[in-house]
């Protein structure tokens, strides 16, 4: 028996792939993040009347040595509430768990915002920094901020949706020179792509149809 890392759509349920969908209809368990989001996703591919566990980071030791155990006697798949399972999650905890109790852990790759972002870039990219989610205590991220100005490689930013807005006006404050490039709802109808320096898109909050909160990945080009 096996953990199965499974990749779902960041956004377009079409984006699922064909191994994907025959490991989570072969699944004898789907551990999820959300049950409201997953099952959205399951659904729309016909995926039904499975036994669920959802695993978050509000999960336990307790709940993550019970997921383990299962995972020795189950085919079980794991799923996000989008994208690759692991990355900015706590797949990665019970990945760490199975490969301890000598567990097979296997990953069907597909969708992933990251690689999405990378590929909308304008320039070549050989290497760059993952950053991640900045802090959100304000203390905290105005001295993540200065710690970023020491950096001259380019730089993967992100956040929260309710923090869309903030995050231009810092990108801006402390970046205005920078060009920067800004994913928003990647592979949705709503979709937007905007590269420029950080003071020219710090301005686009200013303008009345902008939205206040949207999902979005930040890619910070490197110092010139």
């Amino acid at each position: 028996m096996a953990l199965t890392l499974v990749a779902t759509p960041i956004g377009n349920p079409q984006d699922m792939g064909l191994h994907a969908l025959a490991v989570l209809k072969a699944a004898d368990l789907i551990i999820l993040e959300e049950f409201k989001e997953s099952t959205v996703i399951l659904r729309a591919h016909a995926i039904s009347g499975k036994t669920y566990e959802q695993l978050n980071e509000h999960s336990t030791r307790e709940d993550l040595a019970r997921l383990t155990e299962l995972c020795r006697v189950k085919e079980v798949a794991l799923i996000t509430d989008c994208g690759t399972p692991g990355f900015c999650d706590p797949g990665a905890d019970l990945v760490a768990s199975c490969r301890h109790e000598k567990i097979s852990v296997k990953s069907v790759p597909g969708a992933s915002s990251l690689m999405t972002l990378l590929s909308l870039s304008s320039e070549r990219l050989d290497q760059f920094l993952f950053r991640g989610f900045l802090p959100a205590e304000n203390v905290a991220r105005e001295a993540a901020w200065k710690d970023l100005k020491k950096e001259k490689r380019a730089m993967i930013l992100m956040d929260t949706p309710y923090r869309f807005q903030k995050m231009l006006l810092e990108l801006g404050q402390h970046f205005p020179e920078r060009k920067a490039l800004i994913l928003i709802d990647a592979t949705q109808a709503t979709e937007r792509v905007l590269e420029d320096s950080g003071k020219k898109l710090t301005a686009l909050v200013l303008t009345p149809d902008f939205p206040k909160k949207a999902e979005f990945m930040m890619l910070l080009y490197s110092e010139k």
